[in-house]
């Protein structure tokens, strides 16, 4: 019998020395159950470089006291009413960048796929008398058909991502022009299907204070869940302390929303639909066996590969859903101005969606993000797109205050993987 076999083999001592054992074990498990100071866990996750949705939130609060101290109606009933509704078609786009910024890859065509599915809609209803409805579900089809060819060509032909869909631009860009025709502009009906997701409100104060309610008690009820099944497993939990921090403020943050929007219109129905659309999504990404596939690949391709994924059909699948947010996004789009022309999708929308997700926490080395990052980035950059617009300023200055508060996103977003490597969590 080698020694090594007999050391494995021998029990831990009975007495003070088991108990006191035992004691350090539970000493150190505490603190990851019991109440814990907010201002302590901010500081240590200030060191750790897991700040998540700090950093917007507070630049977020920044931009709009900025501008509301240079323009008084900035904070008004509404133009944040606007501002909620402006977000929406960017959002979304913005949502789909997110899942592919997971996998630490890029997704260029997502402008030009918007602005196809705008016009591919506008064709069918006004030229050709097809139903909104189903015009509507083709649009959308179609975008997740363009996602799954281009994951076809990165995943299965290994063609880079950005020049699979650096080309998509460029193809998809030129298709919209050409259904369009000579005219390149096509008015959609300002009483339809389509212009009703932006255009439609719902008046009744109860709406929006209902899903303020809904919202904070739903987010409280599923994370004092999450805590209490992991501390049945016997694994690290969030204090309750903090659980009860973030429902707060997430009751103040909503009870506001429903305020000022009850002092204008109500609730817009695509503020709804986008909503619904985070939450949904949300719950892909952090609670089934698909959004951790995704987080794997992410985190390490040959890692995820030996673990028996399926990696190629996990990336197809992943462009496929950018495609299909970016349809969605050109078709909320369209139904602000209801029209499709040559310029949908063009312009800054690419940047403003990559831009969107980055700002919000979504991290380019892939890995790390959540859909709420699309929300809290795009709210960053149509604040200072709605504060420049109401000051009168010229369009320069809005480019160079994103381009600014992208550069410092980064920057922030690379300090942070150095924190957590330095702290062995990458």
């Amino acid at each position: 019998m080698s020694r090594t076999w007999a050391l494995r083999k021998q029990k831990p001592p009975a007495g003070r020395g088991a108990a006191d054992g035992t004691a350090a074990a539970a000493g150190r498990r505490a603190p990851a159950f019991g109440a814990q100071n907010p201002l302590d866990l901010l500081r240590r996750r200030f060191h750790s470089g897991e700040l998540g949705s700090v950093p917007v939130a507070l630049g977020l609060i920044v931009v709009w006291i900025i501008f509301e101290s240079l323009n008084e109606n900035f904070l008004s009933p509404r133009n944040l009413s606007n501002l909620t509704v402006d977000i929406v078609g960017t959002g979304m786009i913005a949502v789909g960048v997110v899942f592919v910024l997971l996998l630490g890859e890029i997704d260029l065509s997502v402008g030009s796929v918007s602005g196809l599915a705008a016009a591919a809609f506008a064709v069918l209803t006004v030229n050709h008398g097809v139903p909104e409805g189903l015009a509507l579900l083709v649009a959308v089809l179609g975008g997740t058909a363009i996602g799954a060819v281009q994951g076809f060509f990165f995943a299965k032909v290994g063609v880079p991502a950005f020049v699979v869909t650096l080309a998509g631009l460029l193809g998809w860009n030129g298709l919209m022009l050409y259904i369009l025709g000579a005219n390149g502009t096509i008015n959609i009906d300002d009483k339809g299907l389509l212009a009703m997701l932006t255009g439609y409100y719902f008046n009744n104060v109860a709406a929006a204070y209902g899903l303020a309610a809904l919202g904070t008690a739903g987010y409280f009820l599923v994370s004092y869940r999450d805590v209490r099944r992991r501390r049945a497993a016997g694994v690290p939990a969030r204090p309750l302390s903090e659980i009860l921090l973030r429902t707060g403020v997430l009751a103040v943050i909503s009870l506001a929303a429903a305020v000022v929007l009850n002092q204008f219109l109500g609730l817009p129905l695509a503020l709804l639909l986008f909503l619904v659309v985070l939450v949904g999504l949300d719950c892909v990404l952090r609670r089934t066996r698909y959004g951790r596939m995704i987080f794997a690949l992410g985190g390490s391709v040959e890692a995820a590969r030996r673990t028996g994924l399926n990696v190629d059909l996990v990336r197809i699948s992943v462009f496929m859903v950018s495609g299909t947010m970016a349809a969605i996004g050109g078709l909320f789009l369209a139904s602000r101005v209801t029209s499709a022309s040559q310029t949908s999708g063009a312009g800054l929308l690419l940047m403003d969606a990559i831009a969107a997700a980055v700002i919000g926490g979504t991290s380019l080395f892939g890995g790390r993000g959540r859909t709420w990052s699309a929300l809290l980035g795009v709210l960053v950059i149509q604040s200072i797109a709605s504060g420049v617009a109401l000051m009168g300023i010229r369009t320069a200055v809005q480019f160079m205050i994103t381009g600014g508060v992208l550069l410092i996103a980064v920057v922030i977003d690379s300090l942070s993987r150095r924190a957590q490597k330095a702290h062995g969590r990458v």
